[in-house]
């Protein structure tokens, strides 16, 4: 038997982010300048975490799983500075909301799969994720035509079967390797400072554009305009990743 665990390789600070367990056998896959920063095992599809590269772009990502109040502000602000963004959206708020949801796709911003229901996917049984997934896609592609190809599970929470069954439906998972915390509404210069201060190129940054993250809007000018003043683009995820070159390495 083998055993899964994920392990984020680019950036010690996160910490042991899945599964760990006793007598594994893993590869990580690492990067070199310009490489796709990866969790993997063996035969298991690949989960971004971060594109690594000398060129400073960086990936601003937010989750909405409910809440009508916050998402509008914060595209206001991505539009007044010219920034493209990734939406990370649950298929019952994209049903409930299909307005913001093509104000989304109207600005030119990128939109991703949140499931459907927002539960953790390393708790369901393989059919309630698969189910999940289809319904989340299917209220998706109803408001914007358009089929999601990135994956980002509940709650971040992902694991071998997670990757498996996203691969299976053609969805790349996306994870991040910065977060702004802002979901716990620290303040804004503390949302600001959770982004800039350690910034790397090739980040994916977590944000929330839901209600419960109250802050966000009023932190996007100061945050954005610190990242310019870095030296730092922006673009969505496939974006990062469509410029990545990878490079795997296995290490056993």
């Amino acid at each position: 038997m083998k055993f899964f665990w994920i392990w984020n390789g680019i950036r010690i600070k996160q910490g042991l982010i899945i599964v760990t367990a006793a007598f594994f056998a893993a590869i990580i896959l690492f990067v070199e300048g310009g490489d796709l920063a990866v969790f993997t095992n063996n035969d298991v599809p690949l989960a971004v975490d971060q594109v690594k590269s000398d060129e400073k772009r960086l990936a601003l990502t937010f989750d909405i799983s409910w809440g009508e109040t916050k998402a509008i502000p914060i595209l206001e602000e991505l539009k007044q500075n010219n920034v493209k963004a990734s939406f990370f959206i649950s298929g019952a708020w994209a049903e409930r909301h299909p307005e913001i949801v093509e104000q989304i796709t109207k600005d030119g911003h990128e939109i991703g799969n949140l499931g459907y229901r927002y539960e953790n996917y390393t708790t369901m049984k393989d059919e309630e994720i698969k189910k999940d997934i289809i319904r989340s896609s299917e209220a998706i592609k109803k408001v914007t035509d358009e089929e999601p190809h990135l994956l980002r599970p509940p709650n971040g929470n992902f694991d071998k079967r997670v990757l498996l069954l996203s691969d299976k439906f053609n969805y790349t998972v996306i994870h991040w390797s910065l977060d702004s915390e802002d979901w716990r509404n620290p303040g804004v210069e503390n949302i600001v400072q959770n982004v800039t201060k350690e910034i790397d190129p090739g980040d994916i940054v977590l944000m929330h554009a839901s209600d419960s993250a109250k802050q966000t809007a009023e932190a996007l000018p100061e945050m954005i305009a610190a990242l310019k003043k870095k030296g730092y683009s922006f673009a969505t995820v496939s974006e990062l990743v469509s410029n990545a070159n990878i490079k795997s390495k296995e290490i056993k």
